[in-house]
């Protein structure tokens, strides 16, 4: 079976700089690049399925490059937890494109992820490599439900402590049944790059990521978010890069109402949504795969 490898970039911060993993399957030498950009507690591994799915089509030769976004997975801890931000994330990203030099960019981001592409894209100047060609945002948008946020931050930060990988998988599908029907065996796959041996306590597990991360979440107020808005819709319509927007259909950080929005200004959105699927569509099911596929790898 199809393998990634494990590489690195050194980004620099306020405290010396850290090191950002990144997995990268497929041709290294494809100058086809798809950037994979997971959601705010996960990590790179998240696309599996979906890249090795791009990585099998024998009649395009594509790199797909999922970085573990700083404090996530193989990815460093920053001295300052309130350097996890955003704009941080980007500028992280910038360091990784640079390293990679591709001639064709694509980027698909989820949940966080899509925002650091709004980043990218929405932002005429920025030292890419590239433009980037097509853009997949999958379940989010300019306007965030300040619900769902709150709902995330109810867990966010609660590393917690497990005796077996199954027993975390169960809590982790506690917080994450709004990914939509995966089957024990899928759920147990993606649940299996979410933790690592807790440090001292043999056998013990706890989820791959650090706790900081949450620190700057919590001085965010819907009042915030509601000023950003204005903001990412000023990303959104800066886009010029083809975009296809993934939404479950039962969302609830993702509104209908900004779905649909989203297909009538800026980039003008291709919108595909999942029946039984909430926030967010984890990109293992056929017709998920199939969806981001045909609109990456069409010419």
């Amino acid at each position: 079976m199809l393998e990634p490898t494990l590489n690195y970039v050194m980004c620099p911060d306020a405290d010396g700089g850290h090191r950002m993993a990144y997995w990268q399957w497929g041709d290294a030498l494809a100058p086809h690049v798809v950037v994979c950009a997971h959601g705010l507690t996960r990590q790179g591994r998240d696309f599996d399925t979906l890249a090795r799915a791009l990585c099998n089509r024998q009649e395009h030769a594509v790199r797909v490059v999922c970085p573990d976004v700083v404090g996530r997975g193989r990815s460093d801890w920053l001295k300052n937890p309130m350097g996890y931000q955003i704009p941080a994330y980007a500028a992280d990203m910038l360091v990784l494109l640079a390293q990679l030099r591709p001639t064709t960019l694509d980027w698909l981001g989820t949940s966080m992820g899509g925002v650091i592409g709004m980043i990218l894209c929405g932002q005429p100047g920025l030292a890419l490599p590239v433009p980037v060609r097509r853009l997949v945002l999958n379940d989010v948008g300019p306007v965030m439900q300040w619900q769902a946020l709150q709902r995330i931050g109810e867990y966010l930060g609660q590393t917690g402590q497990f005796a077996s990988l199954q027993e975390a998988a169960d809590a982790l599908w506690a917080t994450s049944s709004s990914f939509g029907p995966h089957t024990p065996a899928q759920w147990l796959a993606l649940s299996a790059p979410m933790v690592r041996p807790l440090p001292q306590q043999p056998g013990c597990l706890t989820l791959n990521y650090d706790p900081g991360i949450a620190v700057p979440i919590r001085s965010v107020t819907a009042e915030s978010v509601a000023q950003g808005e204005a903001a990412l819709w000023q990303l959104y319509d800066n886009i010029r890069a083809e975009t296809l927007l993934l939404r479950g259909a039962e969302s609830d950080l993702l509104s209908g109402e900004t779905a649909r929005a989203m297909t009538a200004r800026g980039p003008r959105a291709r919108l595909v949504q999942f029946e039984g699927v909430g926030h967010a569509p984890t990109l293992i099911a056929d017709d998920q795969v199939q969806a981001v596929a045909s609109f990456l790898l069409h010419k």
